[in-house]
């Protein structure tokens, strides 16, 4: 919301800085983004008015103007294509300077002498774009300073707008709230009723009182719509971050900036019969004002004539009954649309609209028939006509009292607040107030508050009023209390510790991502579009985090760092029916170098092993072994992928990013990257006692041949289960290759430790115990043993 100090200024009068003002707005939780000039420095430029125009003699785009500043009349040559006799225009005289710093000077233009220069607003800074002079509309006088004309020494106050205060989107609401933070008086613009000249006009109906409480309509006839926009309203629009349209929409726009009430104007000539606030029905279609066409349904709530649908209610009318320059008869339509009834349809449609901002936070349900005389007062002084009677439909709903205890006030805020004094804040906000015996109020908020509903939002207002930085202090008295958490849970920062300590570093990256990466990250996966994405390579919730730690690699590979491992805690997003399923889990990707640089340490690149060592050490502290099992990802890497198992439940993937992947997504040598559920990690088991044992442990190693594509894992589980209570301990220690052994086999050297914690084994124990292991092991897994 942008709000002029000048016209702000009308409404309520504060002695204050700009930068004063915004500072007490930002307190008060109306938060201030900007203040700014609306107008950038310049000098030497008054108003002027065009007398005469002649060809060039010498260049067919340009002409010889007469112009008279104020005084003398003066020659000029202009090249802008709408320059013509009788139009008022800014003038920069001999000497002026503009913006930027550019001086202007007595000059000859191919032959011509030009005292000056006839300007366009975007010379002026005053817009972005110009396709030609800035033309004045209204009681200007050649030779005035344009500066004054167009009131310059205004600033624009740029206010970041929360959800629950809709009622501040306008200049009239920023100026109510103010006044009750200055305590100073403002002046209600007096929309005094038009008196009707004819009787005519279209009837409105509502369907449903709780999609739209309250509905005005109005027939204008005889307008003349090609009538210009005076500078004054042009320039209110301009500094409202509007841009000036024509007359007859200029002027709507110019009462939803003051007064914060959307209307819409249909040409009465393209509408057939009443005016119906309703729901559509299947089938239903509108070609919107943006020329963008649209299916409906019941879920969309429609402005209709007995043709059909002429506007979709709260957003945007439809392109058939939209006023031109042509119209002649002007429908003037002012409702309140409920916020519920307009909520999601412009994520829906991707609309973006002034009227659909206002109507989403909440419309003042009294505020329509005021706007509806200030526009109709407005049409009337600028493009004429006869305005007939308002029809109108609906009433305001009637606002539900708040109890407000003194006492509850006080033990919110802190301190106790005069009765007197919060009794005058709500009055000036509008609430109506009566005593309910003893410290109580029953306080009834004014019908454009939606916010104030509850006893603790009342409290907010009086704080807020007051000032956060003023309100009683003295000391507190705040309990802290430690966490809990279960003896069989690990606390997250366990995780971060863990992995930090490895070297990991952790990330945030976006929720949405782009659909190409994901689909080749999780291998097609369906995705959850985003309504409207705040950019195009944003446009799905991701189904897998290495979607954002791709993009963190390539970040950081283009700025000369490859030795990276990172890690984030996050949730992916998976459809599921009507629903979104969003489970948590652990992602990490690992590239460069498996060891920092270092005189002493060897170039070797980190591999699958690497990072399987970390993700054991996090599975240690829950009390819990990986598993890995040769599985195929379609974006990892054959024969170095595997699914990671948790007591016989698959919760993730590790490997190595399949090489086709990485030249689709331009990262270079592929990375290592693993995915895991987080819930695996944070259920661990309660500790309990365990006494050391003074019983010495024995060892025996196999030398087990088997086939070289056979996991060393299963070798391992087989020997745990086969290995009975008394086996502590099962590990490998070395792997051959080479002579002595078939080809395509391996020699895995494995150790064995069986020990007994009450007693000392003997060898016949140990000796059964291994024969076991070996006979599972052959019987399983067809293995070998050497001797």
């Amino acid at each position: 919301m942008k709000v002029s100090t000048q016209w702000l200024a009308e409404w309520v009068a504060i002695d204050e800085t700009p930068a004063a003002l915004a500072e007490r707005l930002t307190l008060a939780g109306l938060e201030v983004d900007a203040v700014d000039p609306v107008v950038p420095d310049f000098s030497g430029v008054v108003v002027a008015r065009v007398e005469a125009v002649e060809p060039h003699p010498d260049a067919d785009r340009l002409r010889v103007c007469q112009v008279n500043g104020g005084g003398a009349m003066q020659q000029i040559v202009c090249g802008a294509p709408n320059v013509r006799a009788g139009m008022l225009v800014p003038l920069a005289t001999v000497g002026a300077v503009l913006p930027g710093g550019t001086k202007i000077k007595q000059a000859k233009l191919r032959g011509v002498p030009s005292a000056g220069m006839l300007c366009s607003a975007k010379e002026l800074g005053l817009g972005e774009a110009s396709d030609g002079l800035m033309e004045l509309h209204g009681a200007f006088e050649p030779g005035q300073n344009f500066r004054d004309a167009i009131q310059a020494e205004d600033h624009v106050i740029e206010i970041e707008l929360t959800p629950n205060r809709g009622d501040c989107a306008s200049i009239r609401g920023v100026a109510r709230d103010a006044a009750v933070l200055y305590a100073a008086d403002w002046s209600p613009l007096d929309c005094a009723p038009v008196a009707a000249t004819h009787d005519d006009g279209r009837r409105v109906k509502i369907e449903d009182l709780a999609d739209t409480p309250v509905f005005c309509g109005r027939l204008i006839r005889g307008v003349d719509a090609a009538r210009p926009t005076p500078t004054w309203m042009q320039e209110r629009l301009r500094r409202a971050g509007l841009r000036p349209k024509h007359a007859l929409v200029d002027i709507t726009n110019h009462v939803l900036i003051e007064l914060g009430q959307p209307m819409h104007a249909y040409d009465d000539s393209q509408l057939n019969g009443p005016l119906l606030a309703r729901r559509a029905t299947a089938g239903e279609s509108l070609l919107l004002l943006n020329e963008q066409a649209i299916d409906l349904d019941e879920r969309c709530l429609v402005i209709a004539d007995d043709n059909g649908p002429v506007g979709l209610a709260g957003a945007m009318g439809g392109a058939a009954s939209a006023v031109s320059e042509a119209t002649q008869d002007l429908y003037l339509e002012a409702a309140c649309f409920a916020p519920d009834a307009v909520a999601g349809v412009g994520r829906r449609f991707k609309l973006v609209s002034d009227a659909l901002y206002r109507y989403e936070r909440g419309v003042d349900p009294a505020l329509q028939r005021a706007a509806m005389e200030r526009a109709t007062a407005l049409v009337l002084e600028i493009c004429g006509g006869q305005a007939g009677p308002v029809r109108e439909a609906g009433a305001a709903p009637d606002q539900a009292p708040i109890r407000l205890r003194l006492a509850r006030l006080a033990a919110l805020l802190g301190g106790v607040i005069a009765e007197d004094r919060v009794r005058d804040i709500l009055t000036r906000l509008g609430c109506a107030v009566r005593q309910d015996g003893g410290d109580q109020f029953q306080v009834t908020p004014p019908s454009h508050r939606y916010d104030l509903r509850i006893e603790e939002d009342l409290v907010e207002e009086v704080a807020r009023v007051i000032g956060y930085d003023h309100l009683p202090g003295g000391a507190r008295t705040v309990e802290l209390q430690f966490g809990r958490i279960n003896e069989d849970q690990i606390d997250r920062s366990r995780i971060h510790d863990v992995l930090c300590g490895r070297g990991y570093r952790e990330v945030i990256t976006y929720s949405f991502v782009d659909a190409a990466v994901d689909s080749a990250l999780s291998g097609g996966l369906k995705t959850v579009a985003v309504d409207n994405p705040i950019a195009e390579q944003l446009s799905v919730m991701r189904t897998t985090l290495w979607s954002g730690l791709v993009g963190v690699l390539k970040h950081n590979r283009a700025r000369g760092s490859d030795r990276l491992r990172i890690y984030e805690l996050g949730l992916q997003f998976h459809p599921k029916g009507e629903d979104v399923s969003q489970p948590q889990v652990l992602a990490g990707l690992a590239s460069g170098r498996r060891l920092s640089e270092h005189w002493d340490a060897d170039q070797t690149p980190v591999d699958f092993f690497d990072i399987k060592g970390d993700l054991e050490a996090l599975l240690e502290q829950a009390g819990k072994t990986l598993q890995c099992e040769a599985q195929s990802h379609a974006a990892l890497h054959p024969g170095q992928s595997a699914r990671l198992m948790v007591q016989g439940r698959p919760v993730g993937w590790l490997g190595r990013l399949h090489p086709a992947v990485a030249r689709q997504l331009d990262l270079g040598p592929a990375p290592v990257v693993f995915e895991i559920d987080l819930g695996v990690l944070l259920q661990g088991r309660a500790p309990a006692y365990e006494p050391v044992t003074d019983q010495p442990s024995v060892r025996r190693d196999l030398a087990v041949v088997c086939e070289d594509s056979l996991p060393v894992g299963e070798l391992l589980r087989v020997c745990r289960s086969a290995g009975g209570s008394l086996l502590r301990q099962a590990g490998v220690f070395d792997v051959y290759r080479g002579a002595g052994l078939p080809d395509s086999s391996k020699s895995v050297a494995l150790s064995l430790i069986f020990q007994d914690k009450t007693r000392t084994l003997i060898d016949r124990e140990v000796d059964e115990a291994v024969a076991k292991v070996r006979s599972a092991l052959s019987a399983e897994l067809g293995v070998g043993f050497r001797e």
